[in-house]
């Protein structure tokens, strides 16, 4: 509401009329806003909802991080090279047409550098292997690639390419790329029983139809296979004890208008929800929850869970009957600091937390595992009634305006914004404009000629089924305002808040009744001098 009254404001000063020959005045009485605000938006959002009797509650529920696959398994980029020669003891060995050059398939186990992971089987989302194949020999090669560990609906990865003929010193070149996409890979080598192991099979034959040429010393068969841009979408083996820590901010940038004054909360609840989707034992920490608010006062969130440590059980079933372990941090005004904490109206949230994966080692004897769908969450779910108490709570914005006007053709030289309101929120408003020059030194002060009425000071609505309270405020231009009018750069619009019962007087805790809403009719009521 004081964004519009504000708006509006610096709207209507620059009303002008057409160049005239003659000076005279002319008054202005315009509707200019016709709004509703209510908090009917934020319903079923996870953020407001409605209880059985008929009054709001704070229902917020809101992620703050997760981690999936691609956090816990990180393949990096790697280059295989192999190369291939006839051996040191022999020389310009003759090779027939259609003949195998390196006299058999050639069967190699490669490794993937994985630091401390321990990988049986994967299956890649996505990837790639960029392959380049060298022939120095003078007649075309026949390459047939197969890697019997790499399977995509139950058939092996087998490929054959033609190699161009080339020479010692200008080889024939393939260069080509193998994707990846979708094999499940078996890491566990020749012996099936080793971790991040792949098996390769190599064969080259001569062209069939070409020349018997000579495999001598100097001719090496050059292949460089480079995997690249691995991702895993499931992976089982042991994942490592591994250290995840970080922090996570929350940003309530709505909140930086508050200035000054106290707000009263209910007993509220406050938890921190893990759920762990990913076959593996964790242990973590939260050590800290720190809010600051827009005056830069900081409040640190005390007591419960804080700084203790606490233990996140494995999932559970597999790829149809994955269940996900629970574990809950939960705060309350009975563990902990949590009601002073939301008190200090927190623009920037602060969660700082440690988590480990297996901190007591490979104790699934190498059955981690962790599926497309596996994920592990920390949620926050803050809970209460909105029954809110106010006491002088200010809030302050700032807008900069261009208030120049033309002496020569028209201008304001006194007016006022008439502002109407139907409030059916238990909450008082007093609204005050401040006047900045470009240093942003305070001209003047516009204050209200009334406040905002809460709607306990009002009657009941049956059509709306609350109190509603009708209230008219009016800011008053001064010929000695309009006058500097185009020193002003900027506009300060405070707003103090109070939730008063009107039978003791005293600022108290106020429920807001759902479908609670604040109706602003806001018009000019302005003396222009016109020329013509």
């Amino acid at each position: 509401m004081q964004r519009l009254c504000t708006l509006l404001f610096l709207g209507s000063l620059l009303i002008g009329c057409k160049k005239q020959s003659t000076v005279w005045e002319t008054r202005w009485n315009a509707p200019v806003i016709n709004d509703t605000l209510s908090l009917v938006n934020w319903e079923n959002d996870s953020t407001i909802l409605e209880t059985v009797s008929g009054f709001y509650e704070l229902d917020l529920k809101r992620t703050l991080f997760e981690f999936d696959v691609s956090d816990v398994v990180s393949i990096p980029d790697t280059i295989i090279l192999e190369t291939f020669d006839n051996g040191p003891f022999f020389d310009n060995i003759p090779i027939a047409p259609g003949s195998s050059i390196l006299q058999g398939v050639q069967t190699d186990e490669h490794e993937m550098m994985l630091e401390d992971l321990q990988l049986k089987r994967i299956i890649l989302d996505r990837g790639i292997i960029d392959l380049e194949i060298e022939n120095p020999l003078g007649t075309k090669a026949f390459f047939d690639l197969e890697l019997p560990g790499f399977s995509r609906d139950g058939a092996p990865l087998n490929v054959v390419y033609e190699i161009p003929a080339g020479s010692v010193a200008q080889p024939g070149v393939l260069l080509t790329v193998i994707d990846l996409s979708g094999y499940a890979v078996d890491l566990t080598g020749l012996s099936g029983s080793e971790n991040n192991k792949f098996i390769s099979k190599i064969d080259v034959q001569a062209d069939p139809n070409g020349p018997t040429v000579d495999f001598g010393n100097e001719h090496i068969i050059t292949v460089s296979a480079g995997f690249k841009n691995i991702n895993v979408s499931y992976a089982r083996g042991f994942f490592g004890s591994r250290s995840i820590s970080d922090s996570t901010s929350i940003d309530l940038s709505e909140l930086n208008v508050y200035q000054s004054g106290l707000i009263d909360l209910p007993a509220l609840s406050l938890a921190f929800e893990i759920e762990n989707g990913i076959k593996v034992g964790a242990q973590g920490m939260l050590n800290s929850v720190i809010n600051t608010n827009a005056l830069g006062s900081s409040v640190a969130l005390t007591g419960g869970a804080m700084g203790n440590s606490f233990n996140v059980d494995p999932a559970m079933g597999s790829w149809n009957t994955l269940t996900p372990s629970f574990n809950e941090l939960e705060f309350t005004s009975l563990n902990s600091s949590i009601e002073s904490y939301f008190e200090n109206l927190g623009s920037r949230h602060t969660v700082n937390y440690n988590l480990n994966l297996n901190p007591w080692g490979n104790t699934s004897g190498s059955w981690d595992e962790i599926f497309p769908n596996s994920r592990l969450k920390v949620k926050l779910h803050a809970n209460m009634p909105l029954a809110i108490g106010l006491d002088n709570l200010t809030l302050r914005d700032t807008f900069d305006v261009n208030l120049n006007q033309d002496a020569n053709k028209s201008k304001i030289i006194s007016g006022s914004l008439i502002l109407n309101t139907d409030n059916a929120f238990p909450f008082s408003a007093d609204v005050t404009l401040v006047l900045l020059d470009e240093n942003n030194i305070p001209i003047h002060t516009v204050n209200g000629t009334d406040r905002i009425e809460a709607s306990q000071n009002g009657s009941f609505n049956n059509q709306h089924n609350c109190n509603i309270a009708s209230s008219l405020v009016e800011f008053v231009l001064t010929d000695e305002i309009v006058a500097e009018i185009e020193k002003v750069e900027k506009i300060v619009v405070h707003a103090t808040f109070n939730s008063e019962n009107p039978s003791s007087g005293l600022n108290e805790q106020m429920l807001i009744p759902a479908d609670a809403f604040l109706s602003i009719k806001l018009k000019t009521q302005f003396k222009a001098e016109n020329r013509f």
